[in-house]
């Protein structure tokens, strides 16, 4: 349904999530990325930090976009009461975010900037997501066998943890999983 025209689209991301999520609106695209650090202003609010992630990322690729090129750039944070998860170093970490996680509510908040040598629109989708207690034996056996390592607040919605734990979900489902593709057609729809 979305007519690019002769417009090239660029995902600026090797998440096979979010490949997953663009296929679904069947379009073709081509991955690249760029290496970007994932830093921000200490002093930034929480809620605007996956937005300027994202522009970071697809501002990354201007000095080279063709006229005919598009990207599009994502990030996704998890905030609980107030702070920042990302992405978990090592095994001790990720099971600190998921005991932090276990039993409350968090936010998690997706950005994404769309980005061609004329235009930049960026947006952010946000969710709230209940957890369940979680056990122990739970969490080691998701760490140990999904290793998280590559998810902010050391989970999929997607995968294991996301079945079980999981208990209430407000927003968009693809949101938390690292693209809000209702928002990306959208955006897209009218480029």
């Amino acid at each position: 349904m979305i007519d690019l025209k002769d417009k090239k689209l660029i995902l600026a991301s090797r998440s096979p999530r979010r490949q997953e999520l663009l296929k679904g609106l069947h379009l073709d695209f081509e991955i690249r990325v760029k290496e970007t650090e994932e830093d921000f202003p200490d002093d930034m609010p929480a809620g605007q930090v996956a937005s300027f992630l994202s522009e970071k990322k697809a501002l990354a690729f201007e000095p080279e976009l063709k006229d005919n090129e598009l990207v599009l750039a994502s990030d996704t944070v998890v905030v609980l009461e107030g702070k920042i998860l990302g992405k978990p170093a090592d095994l001790k970490e990720a099971k600190n975010m998921l005991l932090s996680l276990s039993g409350k509510d968090h936010e998690v908040i997706t950005g994404f900037t769309v980005l061609s040598q004329t235009k930049r629109v960026s947006l952010i989708d946000k969710a709230k997501v209940t957890f369940k207690l979680l056990t122990e034996e739970e969490m080691d056996f998701y760490i140990t066998h999904f290793q998280p390592f590559d998810k902010a607040g050391a989970y999929g919605i997607q995968e294991w943890m996301g079945f079980i734990g999981v208990e209430k979900l407000e927003g968009s489902f693809y949101t938390v999983m690292g693209l809000p593709v209702h928002l990306v057609y959208r955006v897209l729809n009218e480029w």
